[in-house]
């Protein structure tokens, strides 16, 4: 099942693909795509209903993020072998956990903004695993239960308030406009195996950026079941995964986004994502 948000940024209904692609219209059914909506009981009543018996929504209408009243937007830094190697930083033992502000998430087809005084804004296709039902704890073998679906995230990162401004990664993660989720989120069941999905991102029509979860150092049940010992994980939190080579901070030269560049980048099974690049 592919869940969706549609509507103006702030104003958006739930809604579901139906099989010919089409948005279908959810809030007869629910108010909204929040964290209760995402327990695997509510899922599968979603999941039953007939989507013919839905109103159909104009494909010209603006998707949203799928998810509402994330309260937990976590990230996954260097865990692609390949992508640790050229950013010049080692492969890390343990998972490297940061945080992402909530206040960054967006729909999947709104701008990217370039923060005041950016130099060096850059991309990361990522694979985000959205939280269905409370994890504290859990072991890795239990781990994979938790998730409700996956979705697109492009990690909107600032390099020089990343890695050179001291402290945290956090500060060059959460800017205004640098979580782009969606288009859909795709139920766990519909998308099996989450570490066999072809990745890929594009800047002005260029391929930059190809890779598959498959060569993921840390596999999503470990890194839900890792960042689950230290945090309690809540429906609807979301966890970005870790980026393939091909980031702009990796180009040789270096390479980041500028005003009027495109972005287009997409995950096998969970759709595609498109960002205008604007000034801020």
């Amino acid at each position: 099942m592919k869940l969706c948000r549609f509507g103006n940024a702030g104003d958006e209904k739930p809604g579901v693909i139906d099989a010919d692609g089409r948005i279908r219209d959810l809030s007869g059914v629910i108010a909204d795509l929040g964290p209760a909506e995402l327990a695997p009981e509510r899922l599968r009543a979603l999941a039953a209903i007939d989507l013919a018996t839905l109103p159909l929504v104009a494909a010209s209408e603006r998707l949203g993020p799928p998810i509402a009243g994330t309260r937990q937007f976590l990230a996954i830094g260097l865990n692609y072998s390949d992508h640790a190697r050229e950013s010049g930083m080692d492969i890390p033992a343990e998972p490297v956990l940061f945080t992402k502000g909530v206040s960054c998430i967006q729909g999947p087809n709104d701008p990217i903004v370039i923060p005041r005084g950016s130099t060096k804004t850059d991309w990361e296709v990522e694979l985000g695993v959205v939280i269905g039902s409370t994890a504290s704890y859990v072991s890795e073998a239990d781990a994979l239960g938790h998730v409700a679906g996956y979705c697109v995230v492009d990690d909107v990162s600032e390099r020089a308030y990343q890695l050179e401004r001291s402290g945290t990664w956090d500060k060059g993660k959460g800017c205004p406009s640098f979580g782009p989720i969606g288009p859909w989120l795709v139920t766990a069941d519909e998308v099996g195996d989450p570490q066999a999905l072809s990745m890929w991102l594009d800047v002005n029509g260029e391929r930059v950026q190809t890779g598959n979860t498959r060569t993921m150092i840390f596999g999503v049940a470990h890194l839900v079941s890792y960042v689950s010992h230290f945090m309690t994980l809540l429906p609807g939190d979301v966890i970005t995964t870790g980026t393939p080579p091909g980031v702009g901070m990796g180009q040789k030269p270096p390479r980041y986004l500028k005003a009027g560049d495109v972005v287009t980048l997409g995950i096998e099974k969970l759709g595609d994502q498109r960002q205008d690049v604007i000034g801020g």
